[in-house]
């Protein structure tokens, strides 16, 4: 009755936690910030939808956003203009929309492992196939390049990366971006570089693929940077001829992104990024109570998150991950097994901190007492 790609793909992990917890549970699961939109944003959309616009757009989306965004990436590539950008409805739009642009049947695609859940489905849904590279605790998540060097064959079409990385945390510095762009463009491979949690970084500075090579796209969302993931709306740059192929498989998927919000995004960044930095510093402060309570949990180490708001501890208590989370589910606290990112998560737990500092408190109060009461500790 469906279609064998059907088949080929799953209900996230993730999603599957969520749906079996109980009320009141503590979420540390979350994949979103917890803080409203700045106060120019839902202004301009309640103004928006109030006086006529709620209408179809052009499938790239609205000038004046498609302008600020560029403006927004000109510092890395001075070239940088309208015409490399199309808005889409999300980041996942945005990535699927690269998906079926880019892979042919029968393509191989490099995808991180432990990676987000969308890469490897993406690639099988438009018939290629995901081979994973590996991100390691104890490389600190990063790539090892000689290893893409044993992966890539005459059938690799692209390689995905994550930085700052969900579920890892871990952002890639210049100098690794820099030896992937040479690795790409030695093996002509298209660089799909998702820069989500780019706005969200600590210690580390991001450094981000773009004006670095000719062979790159970009997907992001303002989900993060404006705390509106409800709205669903994100962008992709590229370079010029390449947008116009992109842009024709976003009209076949969803014709335009949606008009209202996009004009409150425009507002977002006309009212500069106050609000996201006052996050972002609430987001570190988090992190460092995360890295303090983590620790001390018996069979817990962790690697330091330099960006996104997510820890991924390796948990050793003699259970799987999905075991685990189970367990620590059944007491009230939602977090999401490793293994839902790839087989190398197997051992791991994504932590969220986009939550309260009482929460996480709480939180991490059940995983101590469920450690001890595993470990006789």
């Amino acid at each position: 009755m469906v279609a064998d790609r059907t088949r080929r793909v799953e209900i996230s992990g993730i999603r599957r936690m969520f749906e079996a917890a109980p009320p009141n549970s503590i979420n540390l699961g979350l994949g979103e910030p917890d803080f409203d939109p700045p106060r120019e944003v839902v202004a301009a959309l309640c103004h928006a939808v109030e006086n006529g616009g709620n209408h179809y757009g052009p499938t790239a989306g609205i000038v004046p956003l498609r302008d600020r965004v560029a403006a927004r990436y000109a510092d890395r590539d001075p070239r940088t203009t309208r015409q490399n950008v199309i808005i889409t409805a999300s980041g996942s739009e945005g990535l699927m929309t690269a998906a079926l642009a880019l892979y042919d049947v029968g393509d191989e695609v490099l995808i991180p492992n432990p990676g987000f859940v969308l890469y490897s489905p993406h690639a099988r849904l438009a018939g290629a196939i995901p081979v994973p590279y590996s991100l390691t605790e104890e490389r600190k998540f990063q790539p090892d390049l000689d290893e893409l060097e044993r992966l890539v064959t005459r059938r690799t079409r692209a390689i995905v990366i994550n930085s700052p990385s969900n579920p890892t945390g871990g952002v890639f510095p210049e100098r690794t971006v820099d030896r992937i762009v040479a690795f790409a463009e030695a093996h002509r491979l298209t660089i799909i570089s998702d820069e989500v949690y780019d706005q969200i970084v600590y210690e580390e500075r991001f450094a981000s693929f773009w004006g670095k090579t000719d062979r790159v796209v970009i997907v992001n969302s303002f989900s993060k940077t404006f705390a509106v993931t409800g709205w669903r709306l994100g962008f992709l740059l590229a370079p010029p001829a390449l947008a116009v192929e992109l842009n024709k498989i976003h009209y076949h998927i969803m014709a335009c992104p949606p008009t209202p919000a996009q004009v409150a995004i425009v507002a977002g960044y006309d009212a500069g990024d106050a609000a996201t930095r006052r996050m972002v510093r609430e987001f570190k402060a988090r992190r460092d109570l995360v890295m303090r309570l983590l620790p001390s949990i018996p069979g817990v180490s962790v690697v330091r998150p330099q960006g996104a708001f997510y820890a991924f501890p390796r948990v050793d208590l003699g259970f799987s991950a999905t075991h685990i989370a189970s367990g620590l589910l059944e007491r009230g606290l939602i977090t999401t097994p490793g293994d839902a990112f790839g087989t190398l998560g197997e051992g791991h737990l994504r932590v969220s901190f986009a939550n309260s500092r009482e929460n996480l408190r709480a939180g991490l109060g059940i995983f101590r007492e469920y450690a001890e009461k595993v470990t006789g500790g």
